[in-house]
């Protein structure tokens, strides 16, 4: 079946690439660097590498506390990160500089992998969360490279679809050398589609992990004083289309309780920002743009974060956030980086790629989730109206955060004897 999807593959290049040049109409950067994606590259890379993979934002974020331990256990070790999407490669050089490689994955092409492995010659191969490639799997292990999934997640909608083509997955999944899973319902899902059980490990969540220097901390809360001083500031962080027009509705019934309200919108996709400011302009909120660099005014209504690289710093600048993606089917965000930045969390009700860390702290009184636009309305005013309740989720979740760490550590204990096998 390998032979069919390859073949597919194939038909499709011409079709991918089209779709990446226009993508590049609205973010140019998807254009810049296209060669990467079949493996061609402007420069020399070294060789002998350790490859970490994370597709885009979330995945990068989760995954540097690991990679940054894996670095001190291996000083003599070169490193490559591979992302698909630029915003992936723009937190990979704002946290990690020149520390390591960065190039994106390139496309699951038999000629294209084994060029790709040919010039950086991985001594391991560690993929972040799920994303299983045929060929890329295939490559690894004929090249005898260790292949491992981690802080692996599995939802019951992606196991029935990969249920569907078994004679993709299971071959797939025969090269894998270790899948360390977020939880044990996860680890039930992976051998259901087809992984040795014996090769999978509970190991939790590596987003507990997230590292915030107190600095930053210190930093937002200068720039909130310095920016949005006398405002109460609301965060909607990681939206996508069709969440913002629904905040700025809920906004202008909130300014009439909470006159000093100061709406704060980071969306998902940079190639967004200008259409967002067009949303909040129609609806007649003065605009303020974060790369302008200009003051805000006592009447400005948004502002966009239209910058890249900053989402926690931001985060410390807010008095509440909403974490996006929730209010609209798409499954909801990392609620992990507001929490390690000590701000209050509302989200919506479609929380499915983090369902059971959902659950858990709006049972802990640590987050608040709102099924709708009346609920939200009710939580932002109770929680203007009463800094101690803001004061006791901040605390509430503190604590969360202690009792799940560890991931990491565990972690990077399996992959270094992994290497050291190797």
């Amino acid at each position: 079946m390998r032979y069919i999807y390859t073949t597919l593959f194939y038909l499709l290049i011409p079709l991918i690439l089209l779709r990446l040049y226009w993508r590049g109409f609205k973010a140019p950067e998807y254009r810049k660097r296209w060669k990467e994606r079949l493996a061609v590259y402007d420069k020399k890379y070294s060789g002998n590498v350790i490859w970490i993979h994370a597709v885009s934002v979330g995945e990068s974020v989760a995954v540097f506390p690991l990679i940054k331990l894996l670095q001190q256990q291996n000083p003599t070790d070169k490193f490559l990160v591979t992302t698909t999407t630029p915003t992936g490669s723009a937190q990979v050089k704002n946290e990690l500089a020149s520390s390591v490689s960065h190039v994106y994955l390139p496309y699951d092409l038999p000629i294209v992998i084994k060029r790709f492995l040919t010039i950086f010659r991985p001594k391991i191969a560690i993929i972040m969360e799920k994303e299983i490639w045929p060929n890329l799997y295939h490559q690894c292990s004929q090249a005898n490279i260790p292949l491992t999934v981690i802080n692996a997640r599995l939802s019951s909608k992606s196991a029935k679809a990969y249920k569907k083509i078994p004679g993709l997955v299971i071959p797939a999944l025969e090269s894998v050398s270790l899948i360390a899973t977020q939880t044990e319902e996860d680890k039930k899902r992976f051998v259901e589609i087809g992984a040795k059980a014996a090769y999978v490990e509970v190991t939790g969540n590596l987003k507990f992990d997230v590292k915030i220097d107190e600095e930053l901390i210190q930093e937002a809360k200068t720039i909130k004083v310095q920016l949005f001083a006398g405002r109460f500031v609301w965060i909607i962080a990681s939206t996508h289309k069709g969440e913002e027009n629904i905040f700025f509705e809920i906004y202008l019934l909130l300014k009439k309780r909470i006159p000093e309200l100061l709406l704060l919108v980071v969306p998902r996709h940079p190639e967004r920002f200008k259409e967002v400011k067009q949303l909040a302009e129609n609806m007649q909120l003065k605009t303020c743009m974060r790369s302008s660099k200009k003051l805000i005014g006592t009447d400005t209504d948004v502002y966009v974060a239209d910058t890249m690289g900053e989402l926690k710093l931001l985060y410390g600048m807010a008095d509440i956030s909403f974490v996006g993606g929730s209010i609209i089917p798409v499954g909801g965000h990392n609620i992990l980086e507001p929490a390690a930045m000590n701000t209050p969390i509302i989200f919506g009700p479609h929380m499915f790629n983090s369902k059971e860390i959902a659950k858990d702290v709006v049972l802990l009184g640590a987050a608040l989730q709102c099924l709708d636009k009346e609920e939200i309305m009710e939580n932002i005013i109770r929680l203007y109206e009463n800094q101690e309740e803001r004061r006791e989720m901040v605390l509430t979740m503190s604590q969360f955060l202690k009792n799940n760490q560890g991931t990491t550590e565990t972690t990077e204990k399996l992959l270094s004897r992994l290497l050291l096998s190797n």
